[in-house]
């Protein structure tokens, strides 16, 4: 048993858990390098609990009235709302980024409540009057039950909010596994759906490792799982749980390119590749990793992106743009990169290791890194390294970039930029990419659209939040309906034909 009592506890049944766990995890602060408390990691028994408690639960929620969940919503965003402040630094505190980031990031999640609050609306069936004689068709859609939301360390506030809101609003209850190296934040949101009018045991929170996550996977009770991470994880997830018989959606990693035609605002496009690039230092799947200039943009983009990099103010200073990375493992990781760039024949434009911190410079600091004349053999650019490194491709003609993005094997997110409208059009119809943006760097779709990738990007037939988020947390059901009428009635033993 561990001895002490600092650690970060799970939620269960709409209560703080009081038990001793059997293991913690260390929660550092990035900027400093250093262990900032401990995390208690579940063990089946906490899991069990957890989904006990959500099942127990479930058999009043799913019954409760839409006013009553839409208020719950409503009074959700207000809280929410009031206190994205203090949400901010809780993120910013334990994944590294900086507040202004973590800010927008909380923003953002926002919209996800906004969307949850229609949920009359959006829950509305079909009715058919007299399908047949005197006989109604009409469908409704009614929750799965308890769901399993595991999420990741690089938004741990913005995409448990991608799920849960929607899956609470539709009438099912949650499970959240957040990521043991930010745990903090999904606490924060548990305490403000409670506050907000949640029942007890509606929203449960365990955190930990690899064994929470494949309780979730394989407990009978739970009939659905949510899931945010890398794509080896991705694929474990999906086949596990499809396995045990669970509706999954798992959303997995990215290797996403921007596109930049000779015609192109070279200037917006060297701003939108290093914000894109080097925003939460790298660490998200919506991330521009790979430049393609085509044609003649080449020199002229790499020399600007250079310039522009030189700018950008790393450190943990209120006018930071930049952060550290979240663990000093991750850190060591991307790092290796530089190496491995350099060996395989890349050009290093712009090393990462020199650029001047602000601020302590012991935590897990590494500035934007930026490389030319990468190859598509090149690990730089085969795999999804997550973190402060851009790579530049580059390519003669429209054709060979178009080439370039379908032929790889993610297909997340992808921008062009161009001042042809004619070409931005060819691209958004050709490019295999679940997520188009036209001079937008980074194009993750608004509340009311659903946010996915095509190909190793995404296991399962589901995207999130928005109107797949709702499809997701909800089963159709067609109710056909004849109420007796003196006037019709008999024995027919055919098939109804014509009822």
């Amino acid at each position: 048993m561990i001895a002490t009592q600092n650690w970060i506890s799970h939620r269960i049944g709409g209560k703080p858990w009081t038990g001793e766990p059997e293991r913690v995890g260390d929660v550092y602060d990035p900027t400093t390098g250093r262990v900032a408390t401990q995390v208690a990691f579940a063990s089946v028994s906490e899991v069990d609990a957890a989904v006990n408690a959500a099942a127990e639960a479930f058999a009043s929620w799913r019954n409760a009235s839409l006013a009553q969940r839409t208020t719950v919503m409503f009074k959700l965003r207000e809280l929410l709302n009031d206190r994205k402040g203090d949400l901010a630094k809780i993120v910013s505190a334990e994944h590294g980024k900086v507040v202004s980031d973590a800010g927008g990031e909380i923003q953002r999640a926002l919209e996800s409540v906004e969307y949850a609050c229609g949920i009359p609306q959006l829950l509305k069936g079909g009715f058919s009057e007299n399908a047949s004689t005197r006989v109604d068709v009409y469908s409704i859609q009614q929750p799965v039950g308890v769901v399993g939301v595991i999420s990741p360390f690089n938004f741990p506030a913005m995409v448990p909010l991608w799920f849960v809101p929607t899956a609470i609003a539709c009438g099912n209850t949650v499970v959240l596994k957040p990521s043991e190296k930010d745990p903090s934040a999904s606490n924060f949101l548990a305490e403000l759906f409670a506050e907000a009018g949640l029942p007890d045991g509606v929203l449960n929170v365990v955190h930990g490792d690899k064994v929470a996550v494949d309780r979730l996977l394989e407990h009978p009770a739970v009939k659905s799982i949510s899931f945010v991470g890398s794509t080896p994880i991705a694929r474990y997830v999906y086949e596990t749980g499809t396995s045990h018989g669970k509706r999954v959606q798992a959303l997995g990693g990215a290797k996403n390119h921007m596109v930049v035609l000779p015609d192109a605002d070279l200037d917006l496009a060297a701003d939108a590749a290093v914000s894109a690039g080097f925003g939460s230092a790298g660490e998200r799947c919506m991330a521009v990793s790979v430049v393609v200039a085509v044609g003649t943009s080449g020199d002229a983009l790499v020399s600007k992106i250079k310039q522009r990099i030189a700018d950008v103010k790393v450190g943990s200073g209120a006018s930071c743009e930049m952060g550290p990375l979240v663990t000093g493992v991750h850190r060591d990781k991307v790092t290796s990169y530089l190496d491995a760039g350099v060996s395989e024949g890349a050009t290093l434009v712009v090393d990462g290791r020199d650029h001047p911190i602000d601020g302590e410079a012991s935590g897990f600091w590494l500035g934007p890194t930026l490389f030319d004349h990468v190859g598509t053999d090149m690990t730089i650019y085969t795999d999804e390294i997550f973190g402060p490194v851009l790579s530049v491709v580059r390519r003669d003609t429209y054709e060979e970039a178009v080439e370039l993005v379908n032929a790889n094997r993610y297909g997340n997110g992808t921008a062009i930029f161009t001042n042809d409208g004619g070409a931005a059009r060819r691209f958004q119809n050709e490019v295999e990419v679940g997520m188009v943006g036209v001079n937008v760097p980074i194009p993750v779709p608004v509340a009311y659209y659903s946010f996915g990738g095509w190909k190793e990007s995404l296991f399962g037939d589901s995207h999130a939040y928005g109107p797949h988020g709702v499809h997701f947390f909800t089963r159709s059901k067609v109710v056909t309906s004849r109420w007796l009428d003196p006037s019709h009635g008999g024995v027919n033993l055919g098939f109804p034909q014509n009822m």
